[in-house]
């Protein structure tokens, strides 16, 4: 394990029970489609780390995701892509913990912005990848305002295609304008779904490798897949 790594691993490992029985009492929380996840290796004999991509819906999904997976997954632990630091500066109390160290400790890596090109703003997760890290990637790149699907952002396709790690399409629902006091009284049902994985062949297909704006266009492929994950659960769900 990368020295890195123990600080995430470390954290992520103490808020399980807490995290999973809370989302699991108050939350009512449902996991489906861990079979999903593979367990291959890689041609260096390692096993196939992945890019968790899920929609954001709440300032809670990133422990979403860790919190559904087993307490010895070896998914865990889990390092994000955040924005940098000056994007919390009008966060109010937020910005102690945005961006920051407590960031850095759970396994946050912010990316540079104005660049636009992937390889430069995401330098750091490129190399967290090659080093066969797991990784949780919101692409909207904020929580949606009105509970839809926002359009994504397209480095988390770069990242994949880049590295040729696959993505885990995972859609959270449940999780949208959940309130304390809705929480707490059990009013919400939370439900996290693993999708069946994304190669990167997968992606070129959709549109192949070009310029910057095509990485947009498969990172969208993949929120239309956490979509149909969202739309089958609530076509169940009302069936019931």
């Amino acid at each position: 394990m990368k020295w890195y790594s123990f600080s995430p691993l470390l954290l992520q490992k103490l808020i399980w029970v807490p995290t999973r029985f809370s989302l699991w009492f108050f939350g009512r929380l449902q996991i489906s489609g861990l079979e999903n996840l593979p367990n291959t290796r890689t041609t260096t004999d390692k096993k196939q780390n992945v890019i968790f991509v899920c929609n954001h819906a709440s300032e809670l999904d990133p422990f979403f995701v860790p919190a559904s997976l087993p307490f010895f997954s070896r998914f865990s632990p889990m390092f994000y892509t955040t924005r940098e630091k000056e994007f919390y500066n009008s966060s109010g109390w937020r910005q102690a913990f945005y961006g920051g160290m407590f960031f850095r400790a759970w396994g946050g890596y912010p990316a540079f912005v104005g660049f636009r090109d992937y390889e430069k703003s995401l330098l750091r997760h490129i190399s967290l990848l090659e080093d066969g890290v797991n990784m949780c990637v919101f692409p909207e790149g904020h929580i949606t305002p009105d509970g839809t699907i926002q359009p994504a952002k397209g480095g988390v396709s770069y990242l994949s295609i880049r590295t040729g790690v696959p993505i885990i399409p995972v859609a959270i629902s449940g999780s949208y304008k959940i309130s304390p006091g809705r929480f707490l009284t059990r009013k919400n049902k939370m439900k996290v779904i693993f999708g069946k994985p994304i190669y990167p062949d997968e992606l070129k297909a959709v549109v192949g490798v070009g310029d910057f704006s095509s990485y947009k266009i498969m990172s969208d492929y993949v929120m239309q897949k956490i979509a149909t994950l969202l739309s089958s659960f609530v076509k169940a769900s009302s069936l019931k």
